[in-house]
């Protein structure tokens, strides 16, 4: 595995990634074109720390072009994760002889706005979270549901809703995450932390996990 970080506060992510466009290939500026200026300076910084972590796996440097859904679509042999929030970027690579899939998301460890919870909380999870007092919860929980979109679509190649996937957050900075509906992964591990303002959460799914009984390669 290999990650990359930029950031973490204040303007430096637009900043960042505005200096960085000239650095992209030919084919990532004709994907973002017609972006407005704060997406492609987003873009750019994101293919920045991508194009680290791969490079630290001895990747060559190539595009990571947009699929249809806006998701990097990854060298050959390797998959990854980025994310972007205010001030904040990075990506997350790891080898795919190695992990099956990666997810990362990053917050503001802010409440989310009001309404918010209730539509990505299961029944049973919202008082879970409560009962932790470690940053804030309810986003906590958005940002481990968000990783898990990021895990699960690669493989699945379809979209999953926050209300089928259970979490559930252990000691240790750990949470479990159960797909409810079927698929290539019925389950998750994942961890996550709370840091500078920001709550990260982060999978990454090896592919000979001892208890995964059925693999999905």
């Amino acid at each position: 595995m290999a990650e990359s970080f930029a950031g973490p506060t204040g303007n430096s992510l637009a900043s960042a990634g505005e200096t960085l466009e000239h650095d992209l290939f030919p084919e990532e500026r004709r994907a973002i074109a017609d972006a407005v200026p704060s997406r492609r300076a987003e873009f750019a910084l994101g293919r920045h720390c991508a194009r680290h972590a791969l490079a630290a796996l001895g990747a060559p440097r190539r595009p990571i072009l947009p699929g249809p859904t806006r998701e990097p679509l990854w060298p050959p042999g390797f998959v990854g994760s980025i994310t972007h929030c205010s001030g904040y970027c990075a990506a997350a690579v790891g080898r795919g002889d190695e992990f099956l899939t990666v997810g990362i998301d990053a917050e503001p460890d802010e409440p989310l706005p009001p309404g918010v919870l209730d539509e990505i909380a299961l029944p049973g999870e919202a008082d879970a979270i409560a009962a932790s007092g470690e940053g804030n919860p309810d986003r906590r929980l958005f940002c481990a549901k968000e990783a898990v979109y990021k895990a699960w679509f690669p493989v699945a190649r379809r979209w999953l809703g926050f209300e089928e996937a259970s979490i559930a957050f252990a000691a240790g900075g750990t949470f479990r995450a159960t797909i409810l509906v079927s698929g290539p992964l019925a389950s998750m591990t994942g961890r996550w932390m709370i840091r500078d303002g920001l709550i990260v959460a982060a999978i990454a799914e090896a592919i000979d996990r001892p208890d995964r009984t059925a693999p999905y390669i």
